[in-house]
């Protein structure tokens, strides 16, 4: 397993302003992450982080719990702090608990959808083909999660959002491995356009079979990208849960 004195990301750890300390380091941490220099797995040790942020244990203890909540970082008993690593049981439960969020979400919103509505989505989707066109990965990645969180924003309903917003970090994790391995600056164009006749229309069946259909499609997409991964034996990856 790699670690990240191995990885050749000095330049990601320069001296941070003290004033934003915290925020810079889960940032950097984030993009090292998502970027792939620290790789899926990786261990993350608090001495060689604090050395290289020139930072006590305080604040970087901090911004580790912060990736933790993300779903970025994951603690082991015994083991450490690492990166969490890929796993096709954890795309099932992941797209599987999707599929019944979304469909919760839209469930509340629908009688509610107005002109701000749709225009927002559409704005949103307008927003990520951008990203797209522009090769621009990282934005592509959230701007794609920020299309799908408007239904969970416009439904009011707390718990929800803060279910979404757990799933999130794992999402990034899954997405920029996936569009690096393929080299990938994002979904395709049109891959939103069925959705958005769908959330438009006036039949929530049709929504929900088309939410169902969104979601499998992606995960059956990245279940075949994660089972051709070799694992840290070279062979191909299974059912390894994090």
């Amino acid at each position: 397993m790699s670690d990240l004195s191995t990885r050749g990301v000095d330049a990601l750890f320069d001296r941070v302003p003290k004033a934003t300390l915290r925020a810079h380091i889960v940032e950097r941490l984030r993009h090292a992450i998502l970027a792939g220099d620290i790789p899926p797995g990786a261990p993350l040790v608090e001495t060689a982080l604090s050395e290289r942020f020139d930072v006590s244990r305080g604040p970087l203890r901090e911004a580790l719990r912060q990736l933790i909540e993300e779903g970025l970082v994951v603690t082991v008993p015994y083991t450490g702090t690492r990166v969490a690593e890929l796993s096709v049981d954890d795309i099932h439960e992941i797209y599987s608990l999707r599929t019944v969020l979304e469909t919760f979400a839209f469930e509340q919103v629908w009688p509610r959808r107005d002109d701000r509505f749709r225009a927002e989505l559409k704005r949103r989707n307008e927003a990520l083909i951008a990203t797209i066109d522009a090769g621009d990965d990282r934005a592509s990645i959230l701007t794609e999660l920020e299309f799908h969180g408007l239904v969970y924003e416009a439904s009011g309903h707390k718990l929800l959002q803060r279910a979404w917003h757990g799933l999130r970090g794992r999402l990034q994790l899954y997405w920029a491995a996936h569009h690096r391995a393929h080299g990938r600056r994002g979904p395709k164009r049109d891959s939103h356009d069925s959705y958005i006749k769908a959330a438009f229309g006036q039949d929530f069946e049709a929504m929900k079979a088309e939410i169902a259909d969104h979601m499998r499609r992606g995960m059956e997409t990245t279940e075949t990208f994660l089972r051709s991964m070799p694992d840290s034996s070279g062979k191909p990856k299974r059912g390894v849960k994090s």
